[in-house]
């Protein structure tokens, strides 16, 4: 009995345990198969990014504020962070990689990056 590509219906030759013709079609059907996972990373990946470079271009040193509505204006999501870092007295810093950000009082929020 000969197998066939499950992707373009092409029979196979070669080795008995080849499962696809060719490195396309198996790219193919496995982007297929992981697609709708592959969706939500590349999102979460793209909010990340985005929450990323507007805390670095807010704060192109290593510490300042800035008010909640200017984070908000760039389209910051507050929800999609990498880690937290609880201090010693009870502050808690969220990172975005290395950038972080602080909620201070009056909705402004300290900016820092971690080295």
């Amino acid at each position: 009995m000969e197998k066939e590509c499950p992707e373009c219906g092409e029979k196979l030759r070669g080795r008995t345990d080849k499962k696809f013709c060719s490195d396309y079609c198996r790219n193919t059907h496995h982007n297929k198969v992981n697609k709708e996972t592959s969706n939500l990373i590349r999102n979460t990946n793209n909010l990340l990014r985005r929450n990323h470079r507007i805390l670095e271009e807010l704060n192109p040193g290593s510490k300042t504020s800035v008010p909640r509505n200017k984070l908000l204006a760039k389209g910051f999501n507050f929800e999609f962070f990498t880690s937290v870092y609880n201090t010693r007295s009870g502050n808690q810093y969220f990172f975005i990689y290395d950038q972080g950000y602080l909620k201070l009082e009056n909705d402004f929020y300290a900016l820092v990056k971690r080295n």
